[in-house]
């Protein structure tokens, strides 16, 4: 078995990865990152989830960096589409046109502007990428862990990478039991942590918000054209499955009347006509902003609660359960997208099925245009130094005061709403106000760990403020706060504590 050694191992290459190694990088530390996908990003490309994000992102309330990437993206753009002048002297513009943020674009966008900001640390060798790699044992030694063993998915091969400090940046938190790390996850009980939307009665461990299949699909205007693909297998019970949610999901859950996320009442949306079509929340690319005879079609991202997979939690559970439970999740977006092209119903009762839609492997780097990897809402979490409560940031919760608590180890900033989708408990809609909040650093420290700082969602949040924490510019922030944090700590020879125990 071959061995690395490495001042700071990332493992896990998505959007906190990223940061965290940009960050690391920069101040002269030498980083290995890996990654299970072929690409690196997680939720701005593998996942294939446009930028969440909150409303003032374009002027402030993100770090530099990632006001960099937001940047990057539109410089590319420019640099290499056919827009209209315009558009391209326009310092701001929203290449998908989406509303659901003020920079939806394609996933491979996101993925060269990523490679891009990385390519100088990695041509001087202080970062290096390893793709297709995913964790499976550590080396602990009391209080800290010595080293991480990977296996290369396409040869196999083992590869054992020691550090000085590790960065836990998986979706799912995956090295946590793997260094036996402290932590939760599911919901936890208001008992304890008092939340005023946390669950009643004992914890839930296995209540966890809905993974999602996410993929990228284009719609042809053009008269008798027919992309129907083949019927998925088990079609019919997606077709006519009832989630089973409390409060009630209005009927069966393929439809175009769904919960509306903030009232949790019945709510409809068409999918290509009125004034929100749900095809534009997502779109990823808009052909108004092109050149005339170079306007491409246009195509959206479906990340809507109808692909949200309510059957079965994937942390902590035998591989074989959860690889059942992914390929039910896929399976339910692709008996949805043919849902949409052969029974949906047009509005006014004027037909049923769109055969125009067609999937789009372009944006998504995949031969059938579903994303690389699900969805992941809600991973392991720590139990930090500091858990972040629905009293420190819940609009509700923290009422007369107007503004979220103020910490004294701040590490940065984020603004999102509490957005819990439908979880894995048959919970409906947690979706409530937030106020703009903080980044404690004693939530990215283990109670008892040294040298291993959480990367991403995998923070001391609970399954309530999970909910605001886990959106793209925030990821990032933690990732690059831990990425500084590990590279501070090495310069100084002290442990992450004693950062925070030192104003």
């Amino acid at each position: 078995m071959k061995e690395l050694h490495t001042e700071i191992l990332i493992i896990g290459g998505g959007t906190g990865g990223c940061a965290a190694a940009m960050a690391a990088a920069s101040l002269g530390k030498r980083v290995i990152m890996t990654d299970e996908n072929a690409w690196i990003g997680g939720q701005l490309t593998s996942q294939a989830v446009p930028p969440d994000e909150h409303p003032w992102i374009q002027q402030f309330g993100c770090t530099a960096r990632y006001r960099r990437y937001r940047e990057e993206v539109l410089d590319y753009y420019r640099r290499h589409y056919p827009l209209k002048s315009e558009v391209r002297e326009q310092r701001l513009f929203n290449p998908g046109g989406g509303y659901v943020s003020k920079l939806c674009h394609e996933f491979k966008v996101g993925h060269a502007v990523l490679n891009a900001m990385l390519a100088a640390d990695e041509s001087a060798g202080r970062a290096r990428v390893l793709l297709h790699t995913k964790a499976l044992a550590a080396e602990v030694d009391g209080d800290r862990v010595r080293s991480v063993t990977v296996r290369n998915l396409h040869s196999g091969n083992l590869l054992t990478i020691s550090a000085d400090y590790i960065l836990d940046a998986t979706e799912l938190g995956d090295l946590l039991p793997m260094t036996g790390t402290e932590y939760v996850s599911g919901a936890e009980s208001r008992s304890d942590t008092g939340e005023l939307h946390a669950v009643d009665g004992p914890a839930q461990p296995d209540n966890v918000q809905a993974i999602s299949w996410c993929f990228a699909m284009g719609f042809d205007p053009a008269p008798g054209v027919n992309y129907v693909i083949d019927r998925p297998e088990n079609y019919e019970s997606w077709r006519d499955y009832d989630p089973g949610l409390t409060p009630p999901w209005p009927g069966k859950l393929f439809s175009f009347v769904q919960t509306n996320p903030f009232t949790v009442k019945p709510d409809y949306r068409d999918l290509l006509e009125g004034p929100y079509p749900r095809f534009n929340f997502r779109k990823i690319i808009d052909a108004a902003l092109y050149r005339e005879g170079s306007v491409p079609k246009e195509v959206t991202l479906l990340n809507w609660p109808q692909l949200d997979y309510l059957e079965g939690n994937i942390i902590d559970k035998p591989d074989d359960l959860v690889a059942r439970y992914l390929h039910e999740a896929r399976q339910q977006s692709l008996s949805f997208f043919y849902w949409m092209q052969t029974e949906a119903p047009h509005p006014n009762g004027k037909g049923q099925g769109f055969p125009g839609l067609y999937l789009d492997p372009s944006s998504t780097g995949t031969e059938d245009g579903f994303a690389m990897y699900p969805y992941i809402r809600e991973s392991r979490r720590i139990r930090a130094d500091f858990t972040i409560l629905e009293e420190h940031v819940g609009t509700d919760q923290r009422a007369p005061r107007t503004e979220a608590e103020s910490f004294f180890d701040s590490v940065g900033v984020g603004s999102y709403r509490i957005d819990l989708h439908p979880s894995t408990g048959k919970n409906n809609y947690i979706d409530v106000s937030s106020l703009p909040f903080e980044i404690p650093l004693g939530a990215l420290i283990p109670q008892r760990m040294k040298n291993l700082i959480p990367a991403c969602k995998n923070i001391g949040t609970t399954h309530i403020t999970n909910g605001c924490y886990r959106l793209h510019p925030v990821e990032w922030n933690i990732g690059e706060a831990a990425g500084a944090l590990a590279a501070y700590a090495l310069d100084n020879k002290i442990e992450p504590r004693a950062v925070r125990e030192n104003a």
